[in-house]
């Protein structure tokens, strides 16, 4: 999921109108007796948003006092972003630029935690097609997830970048897994932007290559001109205003998960993983432990927004004319959350958050 235009369907809108305006408080978990909190995951079993899945994994969620029921969105269904946005769910592990454009929507959603300081992209393009650069684009046809998402609007701020404007290549959604196999494949589109597994899919089938890398900080500094943060905790102001100790344990859950992904091997975490989400139709599990290791620094350690990240996923926004209204990047995030996690679990200022005392 990298979907990230504003809309709601009719079955996610059908909230009452307390829980719309982001006023709920978090419920109890009568098993557990702890707080309950629902988040909803933009495709939960992609390695881009493994933290989540992780910390549960890793018992971080119980071990710091709060009950995460997680879920995902499926493909055709409510997008984790607008499921947010209505209300239907607490938290939302999207990316980071739906809170800029939520504000332009008059929504006040804010980032709480930052998981990831690239996309977890890559431009693959089809074996022979001799594409390696965003200057190459011209005159061809591209994949992204579909038009209008992040992929899109990554696929045109790289191309802007080049010197190249949107009429001069063609553009085609083509979803992502099998269907974006198949449509490099049938030569529906010469390159185009997916994630694990699907990349390690289309290498190990000898169907394309990497041409252009997003899944890491190196990558995005060359292509992009410094970090992009995504992967992310999104809600309501007001609620977590409401709810700031159970956002605390939340956020404590992941950073204490974003250092453990930092000192672990990719096999450790793939162990970690439920068995389906490292071993499928796209990939085995060696598939899986190979990618992750390839593509693992993609991953921040400390949970904290990269100097700089809102301003480049706003010019982005601006680029791909996204921005529409207004838009103040200081009131889309906060790092409060991750540096009261970061020194409850021993890490300090002096080190940016990043060693042990």
């Amino acid at each position: 999921m990298v979907r990230h235009t504003f809309k709601l369907t009719l079955a996610a809108m059908l909230v009452t109108a307390a829980v719309t305006a982001g006023i709920a408080f978090a419920g109890t978990s009568k098993q557990h007796g702890l707080p309950t909190v629902t988040l909803m995951v933009g495709g939960i079993d992609k390695q881009i948003y493994l933290p989540y899945q992780l910390a549960q994994g890793l018992g971080f969620y119980k071990k710091f006092g709060v009950d995460v029921q997680l879920s995902t969105e499926q493909e055709g269904g409510v997008g984790a972003e607008d499921a947010l946005a209505s209300g239907s769910v607490d938290m939302a592990g999207a990316w980071y630029v739906h809170a800029i454009d939520f504000q332009q929507h008059s929504k006040d959603i804010i980032d709480v935690v930052q998981l990831s300081g690239a996309p977890g992209e890559r431009i693959m393009c089809a074996t022979g097609s001799n594409i390696h650069s965003p200057s190459d684009f011209a005159g061809k046809s591209l994949g992204v997830t579909d038009l209008g998402s992040g992929t899109d609007d990554l696929t045109l701020y790289l191309a802007a970048r080049a010197g190249l404007s949107s009429s001069q290549f063609n553009r085609l959604g083509v979803g992502a897994g099998s269907t974006f196999v198949a449509a490099l494949q049938q030569n529906r589109i010469q390159c185009g932007m997916t994630t694990q597994p699907t990349v390690n899919a289309i290498e190990k089938q000898g169907i394309g290559y990497s041409a252009i890398d997003l899944a890491s900080v190196a990558g995005v500094k060359k292509y992009l001109g410094g970090p992009l943060p995504t992967a992310s905790i999104l809600a309501y102001r007001s609620w977590v205003n409401s709810n700031k100790a159970t956002v605390q344990k939340v956020v404590d859950a992941l950073v204490a998960t974003m250092h453990w992904i930092n000192t672990h091997t990719a096999a450790q975490i793939a162990a970690k993983m439920p068995p389906e989400f490292v071993s499928n139709q796209l990939s085995s599990r060696s598939d899986y432990v190979t990618a992750l290791a390839k593509d693992k620094n993609q991953f921040l350690s400390n949970g904290l927004m990269p100097r700089g990240g809102p301003a480049k996923v706003y010019d982005l926004e601006k680029k791909a004319g996204k921005i529409i209204g207004p838009v103040n990047v200081n009131n889309t995030y906060t790092n409060a959350f991750a540096i009261k996690a970061n020194v409850l679990l021993g890490y300090t200022a002096k080190s940016g958050y990043t060693k042990k005392k």
